[in-house]
């Protein structure tokens, strides 16, 4: 008998089904799921949280994700959608595919606030012109000078049809040209060495000697100083401002059914995210965090005015925009 019953309880074992783990589906971009970004380490601390399965689904980059929610719809796998910026909340809300998050804003930190109902920021930051300053030993100090300057000093930028970075450019043309955007953009085109889809592509030539200046952002430099402890790459700070940057996270309405979507969302405004993102990320955190920055991004670029559009503006023009970025860039 003694063989007999192991077997017994054996065959039980294997004739029960196993439950079912709960599980929950983010959609975001590339860079955030990347093993250097702060994807694995959300990952585990929210699993080992909930004790659910976390699904990441990443594409290029931010205007990508909306791309893909749309032509998705409401048959979209996605829960929450983290990645998306300010830039794309409005048009995010008019396709009908996300709900209320129904969470309180008190403990985020973003510049000026927070009162969006449906999304949530993660972070922010400001775009800037990253440069190699063993190649560039007189760097851009305005957007006129990087228009304007020496042809020869090529720079990576991304495309704003699915670049969340790519867009910001736009915007910030958009904020210091007005109607003479486009030829502005006439202009630069000469110092574009190439246009990539995301942040991840061209910031890789970038530091594989491919352009001496990319598109991205103040808080880059932090991570040459803190992981490299190089000083090589800096950002060059704008008289007109910079560009400012905060993105979001939402959940679809599919999402909303299930009840680990609120309580990412919650967790992704809690100290275990938000410690995370200056030193994967790269960015500001959007809330409070349980320990102070590094000391290498007191030493940033500080942008003397702060630009943005509100959410409705790019609405409005962000199709009229990007064609007239196309239309220059095309030429």
């Amino acid at each position: 008998m003694r063989t007999t019953i192991p077997i017994l309880f054996a065959t039980l074992a294997f004739a029960v089904p196993a439950q079912a783990q709960d599980k929950l589906t983010v959609y975001t971009y590339e860079s955030f799921t990347a093993e250097w970004g702060p994807g694995p380490i959300v990952e585990k601390a929210f699993e080992a949280e909930c004790g659910c399965d976390l699904e990441f689904v990443s594409v290029a980059d931010g205007v990508a994700l909306l791309n893909r929610v749309r032509l998705e719809g409401a048959s979209g796998r996605a829960d929450v959608v983290l990645g998306l910026d300010t830039n794309l909340t409005k048009e995010a809300a008019d396709t009908g595919l996300f709900a209320p998050h129904g969470l309180s804003p008190a403990d985020l930190t973003v510049p000026g606030g927070w009162s969006d109902a449906t999304f949530l920021p993660f972070d922010y930051g400001y775009f800037a012109v990253v440069y190699d300053s063993e190649a560039i030993k007189s760097p851009p100090a305005s957007l006129k000078d990087l228009v304007e300057g020496d042809p020869q000093e090529k720079i990576v930028i991304e495309d704003p049809r699915t670049s969340t970075p790519g867009l910001g450019l736009v915007l910030w043309m958009k904020s210091v040209y007005g109607d003479k955007a486009g030829e502005a953009w006439a202009k630069l085109k000469g110092r574009v060495l190439t246009v990539t889809p995301g942040w991840s592509e061209a910031y890789g030539l970038f530091t594989k000697g491919e352009a001496p200046m990319v598109l991205s952002y103040t808080t880059s430099p932090a991570y040459h100083v803190i992981a490299e402890s190089s000083e090589r790459y800096k950002a060059a700070a704008f008289s007109e401002g910079h560009y400012m940057q905060i993105e979001v996270a939402g959940i679809t309405k599919k999402g909303s059914a299930n009840p680990l979507s609120a309580k990412f969302l919650a967790f992704m405004t809690g100290p275990q995210f938000q410690d995370a993102i200056p030193e994967t990320n790269w960015m500001f955190p959007a809330a409070k965090t349980s320990k102070p920055l590094n000391p290498a991004f007191e030493a940033l670029v500080k942008p003397e005015k702060s630009l943005l559009f509100s959410p409705e503006e790019v609405a409005a023009n962000r199709k009229a925009w990007v064609e007239e970025w196309t239309a220059a860039m095309s030429r």
